[in-house]
């Protein structure tokens, strides 16, 4: 990785730190509201901004949602997605699946080889999951595979897939990256040094060929990849931390798309440029978590109190303004054909909620002469401040004292892994579209991902229970009584659903709104003459 000290702005090599600058110049530019200048994007390149720098390479080893976008470029698995966010067939041109839902068959296409020419068999499946499993890797991905029993080679061509349990969104799980095709023989040679090649051994459309720290990741095509020539022959990935900084770049006309909007220039943006901004449903759900380990959260008559004081639909709405639908559960809508879940309570009148959360303190021991005190923990953000200082405000009428704690992101999620707090912002971004992943992270047994400490042996039956179900219906509603059970214990805070946030430009065809809020580089094109 080269340290980048500028980068290129109309021909000229300006330093990194005037770019900020100059981009809140040209925003406040008169005549550039309601267009982007897209005179300095290149015309064989397109050019996405990242909310962050990529943690790194090897996407069994990396987590962060930048690091596998980047990863999903390169390497390619048994499945991949489409511009959609559905698993399609990857590297796999077909598979079957046993009566019972355990045996998977995968049938590879011909002639597969990654960008160096080494051929891609069956056997190289085998020996990743067992790369994944083994725990000098320490993945961060081993719990999110754990329902795959093996994976082996019939032959060199058919890979088997046996599993614990039905799973009908396998298909989707191994579209994920760290079940990818990577080159075990530059890794079997070089060790972790093998991202440091430059191109980097590829088994996707795209190959990286540049890394300049904190400016941009350069991918160009893969000229081995088995569908040929992708549509544009490059990307380049920029990580920009700051939102609003990303909408002054794409504005500037220094990017195509984003991956992320300041909330509070949404309606501006929805006036201004109606067809870049993209606010989609999103397979993800904002809450808060309650320690359960310690007082005064270890007693769920004040968790359900406090749940029952919190006006959603003002947070959702009013307050937020993009559109994110109110959540009282953790299950998205539509998610495996299920309405959202809504507590009996949540039509009851205010008056009717406050009292009855008044009256669940009173039995546990608080009150006028007891007032409940403790930490509203949250990351550095505009939007999650102004949720933090909403619940303060909605559980003050009740005679609680909440003070806010802020840090920075690192920070916070140390301190809930740690269980360093009392209630702290959270919330869970499906990894597949299946309800068990937003309801497994709070077992029993989920380590120290359950940040709230949360350990019922009826969830997690429940749970078993449902994962068990091989009749997507029946599964269906299985998972649906193991999320009323988790709501009802209320271990977390649910508040809102998310929605994605981006912005495109109009030069770039093939972006497709979806729940995953995948836009793989691969569905998308530049649109000549624009």
């Amino acid at each position: 990785m080269a340290l980048g000290s500028g980068s290129r702005y109309g021909g000229v090599m300006v330093p990194r730190r005037l770019l900020p600058l100059i981009f809140s110049c040209l925003t406040l530019c008169a005549g550039g509201c309601g267009r982007q200048d897209q005179t300095g994007l290149p015309p064989d390149r397109i050019v996405r901004l990242a909310d962050a720098e990529a943690k790194g390479l090897d996407p069994q080893k990396y987590s962060d949602l930048v690091s596998l976008r980047i990863a999903a470029d390169q390497f390619e698995g048994l499945t991949r997605f489409d511009g959609a966010g559905k698993a399609v067939p990857g590297l796999a041109r077909e598979w079957a699946v046993s009566s019972d839902g355990l045996e998977w068959r995968f049938t590879l296409r011909p002639d597969l080889r990654f960008s160096d020419g080494k051929p891609i068999q069956a056997d190289i499946f085998a020996a990743l999951f067992d790369r994944l499993n083994a725990q000098e890797t320490a993945s961060p991905h081993r719990a999110l595979f754990g329902m795959i029993d093996d994976i082996e080679a019939a032959s060199a061509m058919e890979v088997r897939v046996r599993l614990r349990l039905p799973f009908p969104a396998l298909p989707a799980l191994l579209a994920h990256p760290a079940m990818a095709a990577l080159p075990l023989h530059r890794i079997k040679l070089a060790g972790d040094r093998w991202t440091a090649d430059r191109p980097m051994v590829a088994s996707g459309p795209y190959r990286l060929t540049e890394w300049k720290l904190n400016e941009r990741i350069r991918l160009t095509a893969n000229p081995a990849w088995h569908d040929g020539q992708p549509p544009v022959p490059g990307i380049d990935w920029m990580p920009v931390d700051d939102s609003l900084t990303a909408l002054r770049q794409f504005r500037a006309g220094a990017a195509d798309t984003t991956s992320d909007f300041p909330a509070s220039r949404h309606a501006w943006l929805r006036r201004h440029f109606p067809h870049a901004t993209h606010v989609a449903a999103y397979d993800g759900v904002y809450y808060f978590a309650f320690n359960t380990r310690k007082p005064p959260f270890d007693d769920v008559r004040v968790r359900r109190a406090l749940s029952m004081a919190v006006d959603r639909e003002w947070i959702a709405g009013p307050l937020l303004d993009i559109g994110n639908p109110p959540a009282w559960g953790v299950i998205p809508p539509a998610m495996e054909g299920l309405s959202p879940f809504r507590s009996a309570w949540a039509d009851w009148p205010k008056a009717k909620r406050t009292a009855a959360a008044r009256r669940l303190l009173a039995q546990a021991g608080y009150g006028p002469d007891r007032p409940l005190q403790f930490e509203i923990r949250f990351n550095s953000d505009t939007d999650h401040r102004r949720v933090a200082v909403a619940l303060a405000a909605m559980w003050k009428p009740l005679g609680v004292e909440a003070r806010l704690l802020n840090s920075e992101a690192a920070l916070h999620f140390a301190a809930l892994r740690a269980g360093d707090f009392t209630l702290a912002r959270s919330g869970w971004i499906a990894d597949l579209p299946a309800s068990e992943n937003l309801l497994a992270v709070h077992r029993s047994d989920a380590g120290n991902a359950n940040y709230s400490g949360y350990s019922s042996r009826a969830f997690d039956a429940a749970l078993d229970g449902a994962m068990a179900e091989a009749n997507p219906q029946a599964r269906a509603a299985r998972m649906r009584v193991a999320e009323k059970l988790l709501v009802d214990d209320t271990p977390i805070l649910p508040l809102y659903f998310y929605v994605s946030r981006s912005l495109v430009s109009s030069r770039i065809a093939g972006w497709r709104n979806n729940p995953g809020n995948i836009h793989p580089s691969y569905t998308l094109r530049i649109q000549q003459g624009i």
